[in-house]
């Protein structure tokens, strides 16, 4: 009885070994990511192996997603809820890989690959008692009407997703293989130009969390924004693009010793 008992932990052990192996991980960030917001992930999951994998729980830190069944060669995609607290560059949390198959004695697990790193921006939080409207008449002007009118086209920008479609140019979005919109003469809103340093907040995270909040509002609303960093000058200007590249900006604010 001890050596039939024996036996079936051992052939079970191997089972339940070879169920995780051969196994690649693969997880997608969203472009934008910020710090303590909860976000929705993709998980990749591909088997190499010739036969299937059963009960695979994949863990990303405090999150986990369940694969009940994975054919041999075969990949699935699942979303994840994910919550990074802190902004800047970082290592994803450490993954695993978790089953119970082929009996639930026993809960296998083996660590996960590397999921790669992501930049967490700043968590936006709104300071309305430094408005847009105020920023606008400390600089000695008024707004002027937003993007979107009727007017003569001034330039074209990349599509943030915000503006109306009959603003989106189709000829020029199919020749470059993005969307791009037509911005006019006659809408143009005042350009706004953020200095975290002068921004209120108790400390430089909340200043960051005023401008993430700012820049948000802006390119809302259509009107172009820029930042003024202690080395770095940054022109106003619209577009999804130039929003990564403000974000990334203030996401790796003070990794440099001119910026703090």
């Amino acid at each position: 009885m001890d050596a039939s008992l024996l036996g079936f932990m051992a052939v079970s052990g191997l089972i339940g070994r070879y169920n995780l192996a051969g196994l690649d991980l693969e997880v997608v960030m969203p472009d934008e990511l910020f710090a303590s917001v909860e976000t929705l992930a993709s998980v990749r999951l591909y088997n190499r192996k010739k036969f299937p994998t059963f009960l695979l729980t994949v863990e990303i830190g405090d999150s986990s997603v369940l694969f009940p069944l994975l054919p041999g060669r075969q990949s699935a995609r699942k979303p994840l809820s994910l919550i990074l607290r802190h902004r800047g560059c970082h290592p994803l949390p450490p993954g695993m890989f978790r089953s119970c198959f082929p009996v639930n004695f026993f809960v296998r697990s083996f660590s996960a690959p590397d999921a790669g790193e992501s930049i967490v921006f700043p968590t936006p939080r709104p300071c309305r008692e430094w408005s847009l409207d105020n920023q606008g008449v400390q600089n000695g002007r008024q707004a002027a009407s937003r993007r979107g009118g009727d007017g003569d086209i001034e330039r074209i920008a990349d599509y943030s997703g915000h503006e109306p479609l009959k603003m989106i140019h189709w000829k020029l979005s199919a020749r470059q293989g993005d969307l791009l919109v037509k911005e006019l003469a006659d809408s143009a809103g005042e350009p706004l130009l953020i200095d975290p340093g002068k921004l209120p907040g108790r400390d430089i995270e909340e200043r960051l969390s005023c401008a993430t909040w700012l820049i948000g509002e802006s390119l809302r609303n259509n009107r172009p924004v820029g930042l003024q960093l202690a080395d770095k000058l940054i022109p106003p200007a619209t577009g999804r693009r130039h929003r990564l590249q403000l974000l990334t900006e203030l996401a790796l604010y003070g990794s440099d010793p001119a910026e703090t």
